[in-house]
């Protein structure tokens, strides 16, 4: 038997969202089905708030809802290193590791070419702005480990040499608690190219 079509529409609209299936997009037309109208009102305004008021932030691009990013706005962060990443969404991953006080600059992309994505496509001349206007001493490369992100990284190395600051990239290879036999021979030859010097 068919569900009535406005609820099948809504079941195929859910169901766009990544991660969701057609059971799990059920499950939601029902639970919005069986809730007050007022519950279902503040659903449909939460989205439309955010992409009516979510922009951009003015000096790292970081998604906010104000001109200045929250990153940005915070006076206790160290002003002299500069993280640089893909998207906003790899902003909150490193956040939530603890281990980074600096402030980020997001690109919005990495370089694809088969996509025709290039250099001029990415905020990074923003960048270069920010590291000759700013008294910035390290920028850290924290692009994908994917082809298009270490094309970024490597661009963005040539790009930054000449300017005089510390580049480094995040170490990538074997997660921990992983064994050596299960890992790829990408993420193997990544891992002994990110290696570093032990010290005392």
């Amino acid at each position: 038997m068919a569900y009535p079509k406005l609820i099948e529409n809504l079941i195929e609209q859910l169901s766009k969202l990544p991660g969701v299936g057609r059971r799990s997009a059920e499950r939601m037309a029902f639970w919005i089905l069986n809730h007050p109208r007022e519950e279902a009102q503040e659903l449909a305004d939460s989205i439309l708030k955010l992409k009516d008021g979510l922009r951009f932030c003015r000096i790292c691009n970081n998604l906010s809802d104000t001109e200045i990013c929250l990153v940005c706005s915070d006076t206790g962060r160290d002003e002299a290193t500069i993280c640089v990443v893909e998207d906003p969404k790899d902003v909150l991953a490193i956040e939530r590791t603890g281990a980074y006080k600096g402030h980020y600059h997001v690109l919005l992309g990495a370089i694809a070419p088969s996509e025709g994505r290039g250099p001029e496509d990415l905020k990074i001349s923003q960048l270069l702005q920010r590291i000759s206007t700013q008294s910035i001493k390290e920028v850290v490369i924290a692009t994908d480990a994917d082809s298009e992100g270490e094309m970024t990284a490597l661009y963005l190395t040539k790009q930054l040499k000449p300017t005089g600051v510390k580049v480094s990239r995040i170490g990538l290879g074997i997660p921990v608690g992983s064994a050596l036999e299960y890992a790829d021979m990408s993420t193997l030859s990544m891992s002994l190219k990110a290696r570093r010097e032990i010290l005392d």
